[in-house]
């Protein structure tokens, strides 16, 4: 029996999250502490139905405590392998307070120098530079 091309076809799994580097008026950035990463931006996976925005804004919250304002999207890092986009966005906090939470064991704002030090996991340094330099806005970046 002969198959059809749509009945073997397969739909690709993608995962698109949106992450915020927060800036707040000390030019400190906040950073999270995950448990498996160690240092990072807050962010997260977009839910089906979520706009991008609105997603960055949830999940830094989520993991801070923190209410921001979406200033600027900034752009996109894609692991083409992984089929994983995450989308980055510069955000200010306007409200909440800093608090921990199952995603997050520690969270705090950090001047530049220093939380670039602190993020060690994979790409996530060069995500942040590339945030902060708007001579790059906005940037695709595939690996």
């Amino acid at each position: 029996m002969e198959q059809t091309q749509q009945s073997i076809y397969t739909p690709p799994k993608h995962i698109v999250s949106a992450a915020t580097i927060v800036i707040n008026d000390q030019q400190e950035i906040l950073l999270i502490k995950g448990p498996r990463r160690g240092w990072e931006m807050p962010g997260g996976q977009v839910e089906e139905g979520e706009p991008l925005k609105v997603a960055a804004i949830r999940e830094t919250k989520e993991e801070s405590g923190i209410d921001i304002e979406i200033i600027k999207f900034c752009g996109i890092f894609q692991n083409v392998t992984k089929s994983i986009c995450n989308t980055l966005f510069l955000a200010k906090p306007v409200g909440g307070k800093l608090a921990t939470s199952p995603e997050s064991l520690e969270v705090g704002f950090f001047p530049i120098e220093q939380a670039l030090g602190m993020v060690t996991w994979h790409k996530f340094k060069q995500r942040i530079e590339y945030c902060l330099d708007e001579k790059t806005h906005p940037f695709l970046i595939e690996f």
